[in-house]
């Protein structure tokens, strides 16, 4: 196959979905007057060369003692926990020298093929420093340099680390790459994408998974008034190619400075978190929940079991969550063929009026014991719990035509046996 041919054919079914390439569709750049405020005088940085021509980049060494808030930006336990949740073999193996970590600003928030990645963020462990660099697009022309800056970077790297990257950042510059005629570095390297997992961590502890909210509430770090919301950015980089002021563009080099390092110290927190539940980097029973959900997922029963144990015994698990997290184990010991413990805290359950704990001891004492006068019983408990005031209207819609017919047909069996 010609593959001059074959990109040439990519490239023109792109641009047949409305993909622009170089500055087609953005505001020209404004020729600078003496009086213009370029980027080079806002914020401190160097034109690196390229084949392609200049970019300019603002490089920023963190040192190891570095901490994001509480938390550092050097992974302190094994990866491969994660690794085994994220199904990315890559990262159980890597060094921290592996790692990349990107973020990118972009000319529009909704993403899609007409999006330009003006500032990209990125970031890897070297030496005994967490190395970042921003590439910075002046304006459209230059994003050729720009994207093999970037390619660049990441030669040393072979685990990609992002925040929503799998859905926006890669496919962004994916597709810069190819209507570039460049070859993109990313498709070759494993991917982790944080927000799956905190989303997967903490849905049932705090109302927003952004990374912002994350720094706060699990790095302890609270961002300066340097910062600057996500939904002005795209504004600010065209008010800047329409008229040269780059003043406003230095709080997005810190928003983005800011992204990048809170993804490593996330990185951090969630490995120690996965790798050492019981230790002291967790410390809401919610999170010590939510881990064994994850062991749960991996198959890791037993120590999902204890996961559940320890979060249940702690005060600080909400009542709703108790319950809910009862019947998880519960399920999980029936799943295991470990009846006396599943049946223990199905009675437990139903002290708690726990609609499903009466259910599953009917099925028990009428599939397993063939005790169908207990199970009539715990038929017609059930029943008379499903016709409270409290019951749900959700609750009588998934019982109570299961609970007639079980009624129906034990008192045919007790009858029949009596």
């Amino acid at each position: 196959m010609n593959p001059n041919k074959s990109e040439f054919s990519l490239t023109d079914k792109l641009k047949a979905l409305g993909v622009q390439k170089g500055a087609q569709g953005l505001p020209q750049p404004r020729r600078q007057m003496p009086e213009d405020y370029p980027i080079e005088r806002v914020v401190a940085g160097r034109f690196q060369p390229t084949t392609h021509g200049p970019v300019f980049v603002v490089e920023q060494p963190y040192p190891k003692s570095y901490r994001h808030g509480r938390v550092g930006l050097w992974a302190e336990a094994s990866l491969r926990h994660l690794a085994e949740w994220a199904e990315e073999q890559r990262l159980a193996d890597c060094h921290p020298h592996q790692l990349a970590f990107l973020d990118t600003e972009t000319s529009g928030l909704a993403g899609g093929t007409g999006t330009y990645a003006f500032l990209i963020g990125v970031a890897r462990f070297d030496g005994d420093r967490f190395q970042l660099a921003q590439f910075f697009m002046r304006d459209p022309a230059e994003e050729r340099a720009q994207l093999a800056a970037l390619a660049d970077f990441l030669r040393p790297c072979d685990v990609l680390v992002t925040f929503n990257g799998k859905a926006f950042d890669v496919p962004l510059l994916n597709s810069r790459y190819t209507l570039n005629s460049l070859q993109s570095p990313l498709p070759g390297l494993a991917q982790l994408d944080l927000l799956t997992l905190a989303r997967r961590l903490w849905r049932d502890r705090l109302e927003s998974r952004r990374l912002v909210e994350l720094e706060k509430r699990i790095l302890g770090m609270a961002r300066t008034g340097e910062d600057v919301p996500g939904y002005l950015i795209p504004e600010l980089y065209f008010t800047y190619l329409r008229n040269g002021d780059a003043r406003p563009l230095k709080d997005v080099f810190y928003h983005n400075a800011m992204d990048v390092a809170a993804m490593a110290a996330l990185l951090n927190q969630t490995g120690r978190m996965v790798a050492e539940p019981l230790g002291e980097a967790v410390e809401h029973a919610l999170d010590l929940v939510a881990i064994g959900k994850v062991y749960e997922t991996l198959g890791r029963f037993d120590l999902a079991a204890h996961l559940f144990h320890e979060g249940m015994g702690r005060n600080d698990l909400p009542e709703a969550h108790y319950w809910e997290t009862q019947r998880r184990l519960s399920f999980l010991y029936k799943r295991c063929h470990n009846l006396a413990a599943a049946v223990e805290l199905w009675q437990l359950a139903a002290g708690g009026r726990q609609l499903y704990a009466y259910v599953e001891l009917a099925k028990y004492y009428e599939h397993r014991q063939r005790d169908y006068q207990t199970a009539l019983a715990w038929t017609e408990a059930a029943l008379e719990l499903l016709d409270q005031p409290t019951t749900s209207r959700q609750e009588r819609r998934e019982w109570l035509a299961d609970l007639r017919r079980r009624l129906a047909r034990l008192r045919q069996k007790v009858g029949s046996c009596g």
